[in-house]
């Protein structure tokens, strides 16, 4: 195959997958950002692995650009505290009991939708009446798509066409805000 081939084809695919997306639950999950904004809480966002850097970007993004406060828990020394004292699979749970304020939020990105440390998170924020926001793929009816205010779900089972339409939903909310669109 040739490279300008496989390179169009691959953009296509996540443009596919992109127009896939119901647009009431970006429009939902905007309306659950800017009412936290509005009650100065604050978005966190987390992520395993690659979702993870996805997590960082977006918040720093959030905060810089959008002017909403936010943050996420990819620190070094917070994780490996945690999950040492808490076990991996309950290091998200206890950051969220640790830092999550009144009228703050979440935002929980798993590519499978079966990450334990996630699940449990989200399990939490539903038994707490935490507002969350869950973003998955691989199985439409993954455990994670059961717990969100707001559940987004790519219809895929490639990790990088998964991880990038993530990325490219929250950067697009992000730009929402930034451009005012609100």
């Amino acid at each position: 195959m040739k490279f300008e081939q496989y390179f169009k084809n691959y953009n296509k695919s996540i443009f596919d997958l992109l127009n896939d997306v119901d647009t009431s639950l970006i429009e939902r999950s905007v309306s659950l950002i800017n009412k936290c904004n509005q009650t100065d809480g604050k978005v966190f966002i987390v992520g395993n692995g690659g979702s993870s850097s996805i997590a960082s970007h977006v918040s720093v993004d959030l905060a810089k650009a959008a002017n909403i406060k936010s943050d996420t828990f990819n620190n070094s020394n917070l994780i490996t505290c945690f999950a040492n004292d808490y076990d991996y699979e309950n290091w998200v749970e206890e950051a969220i009991k640790a830092y999550l304020q009144k009228n703050d939020m979440l935002i929980l990105i798993s590519s499978s939708g079966t990450s334990k440390n996630i699940l449990n998170a989200a399990k939490y924020c539903k038994e707490n009446n935490i507002p969350l926001i869950t973003l998955s793929g691989f199985k439409e009816n993954n455990p994670l798509s059961n717990y969100g205010n707001v559940n987004i779900y790519i219809k895929s089972e490639n990790y990088n066409f998964i991880e990038m339409s993530h990325h490219i939903i929250l950067v697009s909310i992000v730009d929402l805000f930034v451009k005012k669109l609100i």
